[in-house]
């Protein structure tokens, strides 16, 4: 275990993972430095705790041994840089828990361009209905620097892209990549650095659980000790998949029933899918096939995903904000009939017309919002000209009062208007979960009508 007493370590990022790197360096006697762009509750609060808040400083401070870096410091950030040059160890938040953490407690860790959350909280429910003491953490929320120290039996982990790029010693028990499509290319600089930072959680592992119905899963996994798949289709020997309504867990012989169908409480294939992960991930742990039935019954899904907020007029309308890319869009939308699509955001560089062309035929109307809607204007003008396309320019708190009434005029009774971006939320909201909240007072105003 690494000691951190008497070392100066820089924290670069005071938000959520930032705050609790600083608050663990603290308490094991480190000397910290917080870096950020401005003075907030949280910086108040570490200096109050013994750190020292830096801004945003021109050049590395002196004496600083090591750097830990949130996620959202993209790797090409000056002081990174500057680090980096100076022959100092720059970290992230996962890989300075993971070097804190018990090597008794195991890691089960999820990554993929979609699905993380639902998958490893589908997980963590599997692991608790098997009377095991663990809890979800990662990029769902709680950060791993804050768990490492507690007596649980295995953690759930969800691990987005920057955090594996900056974690190169991770080696979970198994992992899986539930998916690929292109998502963070600005942050990473090119599709290959993205792939390359998600193959890292496949590094070191008893197995790697491989979306059989996904090139890139299968392909990061190539050279993998052990390989167990997962299928939407009839499994193949050494897999998961889906039979007659169930599944099966055919990694064994004899074949096991794991559950039903019915029994995961979220919509569409995509959900399918995340739940033969979290199962292959319990299974390869250990778990037997009553704990994976009773934990996707009892899974409570994580806000803003497929959540349905009211039907009115014979309309139901869903949230999805957290569809934050093209491919989480697609896989929402699929569990739809007939849609009224809002979207629109921040596309973070991604392409935008083979999705559209794909989904067209679900769209009964559109109503597009944010920074880049235009591109999405443009590729339905493309590929779906004869959809009705509405654009809301405004920016204010009441913008997406203004979207949800123009959905409702656009729609028939057994339509679903469905928030689902396809785009970051950052140029109109602080993040999906605002954007989420948004909807869902905009749908109220709308039923109270």
């Amino acid at each position: 275990m690494t000691s951190y007493q008497g070392r100066t370590v820089l924290v670069a990022g005071a938000a959520v993972a930032g705050a609790a790197v600083a608050r663990v360096l603290l308490a094991r006697q480190a000397v910290v430095l917080v870096a950020d762009q401005r003075e907030s509750e949280s910086t108040a609060e570490l200096e109050l705790a013994g750190a020292r808040f830096v801004g945003l400083p021109s050049a590395l401070p002196l004496g600083v041994d090591t750097v830990v870096a949130s996620p959202g410091w993209r790797p090409d950030h000056p002081l990174l840089v500057a680090a980096a040059a100076a022959g100092i160890d720059v970290i992230g938040e996962v890989e300075f828990a993971w070097q804190l953490r018990d090597p008794a407690v195991p890691w089960l860790a999820v990554t993929g361009t979609n699905g993380k959350t639902t998958t490893v909280l589908m997980l963590e429910s599997i692991l608790r209905a098997a009377g095991l003491r663990t809890v979800a953490a990662g990029n769902v929320g709680l950060p791993l620097a804050e768990v490492v120290g507690t007596p649980y039996d295995v953690l759930a982990v969800e691990l987005g892209s920057p955090q594996l790029h900056s974690a190169p010693s991770l080696r979970p028990l198994a992992g899986t990549v539930l998916n690929v499509a292109p998502d963070h290319i600005d942050w990473h600089g090119s599709f290959e650095r993205y792939t390359a930072a998600k193959a890292r959680v496949y590094a070191g592992n008893a197995a790697a659980v491989v979306n059989l119905d996904d090139e890139w899963s299968v392909r990061l996994a190539a050279g993998s000790a052990r390989t167990v798949g997962f299928t939407l289709s009839a499994p193949p020997q050494g897999s998961l998949g889906v039979m007659d309504g169930v599944l099966a867990d055919r990694t064994a012989d004899p074949g096991v029933v794991l559950a039903n169908v019915s029994d995961i409480p979220v919509p569409g294939p995509h959900n399918v899918a995340n739940a033969l992960a979290a199962a292959a991930l319990a299974r390869v742990y250990g778990v037997d096939p009553a704990a994976v039935s009773a934990g996707l019954r009892s899974f409570t899904p994580a806000p803003h995903r497929n959540a349905l907020v009211s039907t009115v007029g014979g309309v139901a309308y869903v949230d999805d904000s957290k569809a934050t890319n093209p491919h989480a869009a697609a896989a929402s939308l699929s569990a739809y009939g007939r849609v009224v699509w809002i979207a629109g955001g921040l596309l973070k560089g991604v392409a935008v017309d083979d999705f559209v062309a794909s989904i067209r035929d679900r769209l009964a109307a559109v109503v597009l919002l944010g920074a880049d809607r235009q591109l999405l204007a443009e590729a339905l003008a493309r590929h779906a000209p004869d959809v009705p396309v509405t654009e809301v320019t405004r920016t204010d708190n009441g913008a997406m009062d203004e979207v949800v009434a123009r959905a409702a005029g656009l729609a028939a009774p057994g339509d679903t208007v469905l928030l689902a971006p396809a785009a970051a939320s950052w140029d109109m909201f602080s993040d999906y979960s605002a954007r989420g909240r948004a909807f869902v007072a905009g749908v109220q105003k709308l039923a109270a009508r």
